[in-house]
């Protein structure tokens, strides 16, 4: 039920454009000698006339005018040999997925006799910038820093592909009226805002459907605790208001029939029973005639966009059909074939040297700087007469399975699916290193029996109850706070909590957070939850960085445990150790990384390694991607 509703955001576009530009092919290893024997001086020559039409940006240099040392590190060099292998390991099979696909763009522009032209990229970037009334410079910008994609490669690998593609399918790209309208109203017309309840079954369906009718104040509660939609019962139900011409049509009858506090009957849905409560029927946003223009042109945009990201799929589909092209970087018998060749496309051959430097291109400087932080604790490890074996690598990877109920086997294949990593690179990237650090520093760690003491109150001490609610200025704060001591009641605190507060919890919840105790790392919080008693339950404003909370009291919680055993000392120890051990890995890379020469000339940037000492326990921006830590949950009012 999520895709009811969809904001719109200012790199709205460019995902939208990556994903039909980015289309994936399958690369076949058949009829290798006969098609990398057609290759023809001629036709080569052709196409890289073509895509050179088509690459607007600066074009690379040879391979021979690049240069050799991509970075050193306290005086060691890290070679663009070495740079390119790791990108290929990592990257290598998506950018040669992507090359191919543009090959094939460029190849099949020369057959139509389309030309991109340096002007129409140029002109396109300069009408999506004026979309958003800024710059062309200023859009370039937003994408360097939010979606860390450089100006050549937007060029290059984005517009111009988004260019080669519209004109190839432009005649059948149409936006109907009954479209536009049916998407105008879907985004500005009525909505309806509903509590939903998930059921796998019609029985259990039938089951809550009589319990909320019985009582349909409880649907929220009901639904939090029976639904089997964790999404919405998390927020009591609730899910983004249901507009017209979305989603599942018998769905929106219902939810549009209902009056308010009604609740349907079981509507079968994709496989599960759903009910809805009508919370509240939103009336049609009101858009002046000046703006409402530019709205239905937005809208038609957008309909383009997904008319042209299905065409060019059918497209990419038929153009892969049609060509004759063979992986041989993932073919060993290839490769010993044809060395450094990486794939061939309808007789043109794609070098290993290429697609490197391709590698490099997109993902050079994320790469780089990983190898810049594999070598400083090389180097650490080497001056402390340290190393990392084999069986430290296995025994961090059981840890963390061991931390999420799965053997290694299961861990290793749920985190390089999800992480689109194999094992080697996870190992490399991500284990490594926090083998690495804690090899650095594991003597330097110590619980004592004050951490010990402080672990056992925070997790199974005493606490306080309380409704809670998050504002973000001081203002507001102050208003809802007035509010809140002119009714000092339970029900009235939960009242504002679900109108005002902006943590999502909180809010979907009527005020109800996590328990708040003792050393929960919120002292501020912690002292003023504990002040309060049933006579007094209104907090003050509390400051929390840039957030302002207010907390009502409800009840104290009892102790979990009333006295430590050793089984719960132990874990205690264990779960201390883990966490203090990672504050002084941070600090050592800190330090690490702060007294280091570094010149890396992939990206301009140098550190005389002068830098002031470090601050204990906080990662750099930089920092290793360490080996994923089992959530800790939370105990206290979230931020």
């Amino acid at each position: 039920m999520s895709n009811y509703f969809t904001k719109t955001s200012l790199i709205w576009r460019l995902t939208v454009v990556s994903s039909f530009v980015c289309v994936c092919f399958s690369l076949a290893a058949t009829n290798v000698q006969g098609q990398l024997s057609k290759s023809t001086r001629g036709r080569k020559a052709s196409a890289r006339t073509t895509a050179a039409r088509a690459t607007t940006a600066k074009p690379q240099a040879p391979e021979s005018e690049k240069p050799k040392i991509v970075a050193v590190v306290n005086g060691k060099e890290i070679l663009r040999s070495q740079l390119a292998a790791q990108c290929l390991s990592r990257y290598g099979k998506d950018v040669l997925e992507s090359l191919v696909n543009k090959y094939l763009i460029v190849q099949e522009c020369k057959r139509r006799n389309v030309t991109i032209t340096h002007q129409d990229v140029d002109a396109e970037i300069a009408t999506i910038a004026k979309k958003f009334n800024i710059s062309p410079d200023r859009w370039i910008e937003l994408l360097q820093n939010e979606r860390q994609i450089s100006a050549e490669q937007y060029r290059r690998d984005i517009i111009w592909p988004t260019l080669a593609l519209k004109r190839l399918v432009a005649e059948k790209l149409t936006v109907s009226n009954e479209d536009l309208q049916k998407a105008y109203e879907s985004e500005y017309g009525p909505k309806v805002r509903v509590r939903m309840i998930a059921a796998s079954s019609p029985e259990k369906a039938d089951k809550l459907l009589a319990q909320v009718r019985a009582n349909p104040k409880q649907f929220g509660t009901i639904a939090k605790k029976e639904s089997e939609d964790a999404n919405s019962a998390a927020a009591r139900g609730l899910i983004p208001p249901i507009s017209r011409h979305i989603g599942e049509k018998n769905i929106e009858t219902v939810a549009f029939a209902l009056k308010p506090n009604e609740i349907s009957n079981v509507i079968p849905f994709a496989g599960q029973y759903i009910i809805l409560q009508c919370e509240e029927h939103i009336p049609a946003t009101k858009i002046s005639p000046e703006f409402e223009k530019t709205a239905r042109d937005r809208l038609k945009d957008r309909l383009l966009d997904d008319q042209l990201r299905k065409e060019a799929e059918m497209l990419s589909n038929s153009l892969k059909s049609n060509a004759k092209i063979v992986n041989i970087m993932n073919n060993k018998e290839l490769r010993a074939k044809y060395p450094g060749v990486a794939a061939a496309i309808n007789g043109q051959k794609i070098s290993l040297a290429t697609l490197g430097e391709e590698c490099i291109a997109r993902h050079g400087p994320e790469v780089l700087e990983a190898e810049i932080n594999y070598t400083l604790l090389q180097q650490a490890l080497k001056r402390a007469g340290k190393s990392v074996t084999q069986q430290d690598l296995e025994a961090e990877v059981d840890r963390v399975a061991k931390m999420y109920n799965k053997t290694r086997a299961e861990w290793l294949k749920e985190i390089t699916e999800q992480e689109k990593l194999s094992v080697k690179a996870y190992t490399r990237d991500a284990v490594w290193p926090s083998v690495a650090l804690k090899t650095l520093v594991k003597n330097q760690v110590e619980v004592t029996d004050e951490d010990i003491r402080k672990g056992f109150e925070a997790n199974f001490g005493a606490g306080v109850n309380v409704l809670a609610i998050v504002l973000g200025n001081h203002r507001t704060a102050t208003e809802v706070w007035q509010m809140a001591r002119e009714n000092k009641t339970k029900e009235y605190f939960g009242q504002l909590a679900s109108k005002y507060s902006i943590e999502p919890v909180s809010r979907a919840n009527m005020g109800e957070v996590p328990p708040v105790r003792r050393y929960s790392g919120q002292e501020i919080v912690e002292k003023e939850a504990f002040s309060l008693k049933p006579e007094e339950p209104l907090s003050g404003v509390i400051a929390l960085g840039d957030r302002y909370i207010i907390m009502f009291y409800v009840g104290e919680m009892e102790p979990f445990v009333a006295e430590m055993d050793n089984e719960i000392r132990a874990e205690l120890q264990r779960e201390i150790h883990e966490k203090k051990l990672r504050l002084e890995m941070a600090k050592e890379y800190d330090t690490l990384k702060q007294m280091a020469k570094i010149d890396n000339y992939l990206t301009g940037r140098s550190q005389s390694g002068q830098a002031n000492s470090p601050q204990v326990g906080k990662p750099a921006q930089s920092s290793p991607q360490l080996v994923r830590p089992a959530s800790t949950g939370g105990r206290s009012i979230q931020r």
